[in-house]
């Protein structure tokens, strides 16, 4: 029997390096990274720890095994990306996403979009509890509406994202906000209260920022003109209030807590039948030549949940905004998300992100220190493992017993974890959640991440709380730096 020995932070360190190396690499030398350079780069990273973990002792039916089980915990999202392509397949040619372009532009102020557009997905994704879903039905509409008043697609999808993840970590619906105070032993809305404490300055200053740039944005030079395409998206598809059933229906459906796979299954069927009522002409387009509608409606629906679909207009730049790829176009995400389980298996099954991670608790003395240990320990599985509920996961049994050791609420904990490793994940390109947004927004990763505001501000948001509140304690209460678990 092989004994197993602990690695040295140096060979714990050294495929995260090497990972590092070869994605800066692919930057500077591909214009398309997700398109296959990343996910090579994470499997030779892989392949460097797997080398690692047979050094020190490690079997391969051991590391097989965890990556197994790692691929396993993404098949949801897996499964849940490919629907969301379908979704957008059926939504666009049912005229879902065009009628919320259509009525949109009549409603949303250009200098109050980006601000609109914050509000309008945290409403939609506290309704909800799902970032992804908000993102792939409503953020694909206010994405196409910010490109048709001229907005830079890159601001708009930083806003989408903003409003979408603050759903996402508040809702109680949400499965991270339920996943956070079970891993630090607290309870959901005690956790949901205290996530006030720090979402709530973040958001509004994310607001502030966003109409701020609203207002100072420079719409003159805009590209497209609002009255054209409207008068394009008219001329081409049938714009009925009627449309908005869908997502409402499907918002409901989520809303009575129906699971995320058969919900977006029934928005993209109810997407199909709605196509096929209303879209006669859009059907017999994509359809081409078939003659029988029956036969032509089951062609187009099925080529719009699985595959290309591009309509034409009379405006070229309406045009943009109408095309799709159904679940075929999430297939380089799945890829990425693969690849990227792969490494972050590879990793957890000799303990190497662990090793990296014990220094980190071993020098966090202070309360302000523990908070800002355990952001930057989120923050680093996210960008290592890949995975946003690892982030939720492996920190948060890591430090409970920390939080626990010095007097402070598991709450302090649970909220720590959603500031940080729910809220982050969104920003890293070959994360689940990076890789997917990007593709569902057709956005690149790091050209939305600086907008992002509120994803970016949480994590500093929560650490700065934690040292103003032993500051407000040491001064006002003469009590020990700590939220001890009588306050």
């Amino acid at each position: 029997m092989t004994t197993k020995r602990e690695a040295s932070l140096f060979l714990a360190l050294l495929p995260i390096l090497i990972l590092i190396g070869l994605l800066t690499l692919n930057v500077l030398l591909f214009d398309d990274t997700l398109s296959g350079a990343n996910q090579v780069a994470l499997m030779l990273a892989a392949a460097i720890a797997g080398v690692v973990a047979h050094r020190l002792g490690f079997s391969w039916d051991r590391i097989s095994s965890k990556i197994v089980s790692t691929i396993g915990s993404a098949m949801p999202s897996i499964l849940i990306l490919l629907l969301i392509g379908s979704l957008a397949g059926t939504w666009l040619i049912s005229g879902v996403v065009p009628a919320m372009i259509y009525y949109g532009l009549d409603i949303i102020s250009p200098k109050m979009f980006l601000f609109t557009a914050v509000v309008v997905s945290a409403i939609v994704s506290v309704a909800t509890g799902s970032s992804w879903s908000t993102i792939a039905t409503i953020g694909i509409a206010l994405l196409g509406i910010g490109k048709a008043i001229g907005i830079d697609e890159a601001v708009v999808a930083g806003a989408i994202i903003s409003g979408a993840y603050f759903g996402d970590k508040m809702s109680p619906l949400s499965d991270t906000t339920n996943l956070a105070p079970a891993m630090a032993g607290t309870d959901l809305f005690t956790h949901i209260k205290y996530m006030t404490l720090t979402t709530v300055p973040t958001m509004t200053i994310t607001l502030i920022i966003f109409l701020i740039m609203g207002f100072n944005y420079d719409f003159t030079n805009a590209s497209i003109n609002v009255e054209d395409v409207k008068v394009a998206i008219d001329a081409t598809f049938n714009t009925s209030p009627l449309l908005f059933l869908v997502p409402i229906i499907l918002i409901t459906v989520i809303i009575l807590k129906v699971p995320p796979l058969p919900s977006l299954l029934i928005g993209t069927l109810l997407g199909g039948l709605f196509a096929i009522i209303f879209q006669p002409d859009i059907i017999n387009t994509v359809a081409g030549n078939v003659n029988n509608y029956g036969t032509a409606s089951y062609y187009s629906v099925m080529q719009a949940m699985f595959g290309d679909v591009s309509l034409t207009t009379s405006n070229a730049n309406v045009n943009e905004l109408l095309s799709t790829s159904g679940m075929r176009g999430m297939l380089d995400t799945v890829w990425l998300i693969l690849s990227a389980m792969v490494f972050g298996g590879v990793m957890e099954s000799a303990g190497l992100l662990k090793r990296i991670t014990q220094p980190i608790i071993k020098y966090a003395k202070s309360t302000g220190s523990l908070v800002a240990s355990t952001v930057g320990t989120c923050i680093f599985f996210n960008t290592t493992a890949s995975d946003q509920y690892i982030a939720l996961v492996v920190p948060g049994r890591m430090y409970r017993k920390a939080y626990e050791d010095k007097g402070l609420k598991p709450e302090v904990l649970s909220r720590t974890l959603e500031d940080s490793g729910t809220i982050t994940s969104v920003l890293i390109p070959w994360n689940t959640c990076g890789a997917t947004q990007s593709r569902v927004l057709g956005v690149d990763t790091w050209s939305y991440a600086p907008y992002a505001f509120f994803n970016i501000i949480s994590p500093f948001m929560t650490i700065l709380f934690a040292y103003l509140n032993i500051k407000i304690r040491r001064f006002v209460k003469g009590e020990k730096p700590s939220e001890v678990k009588t306050d």
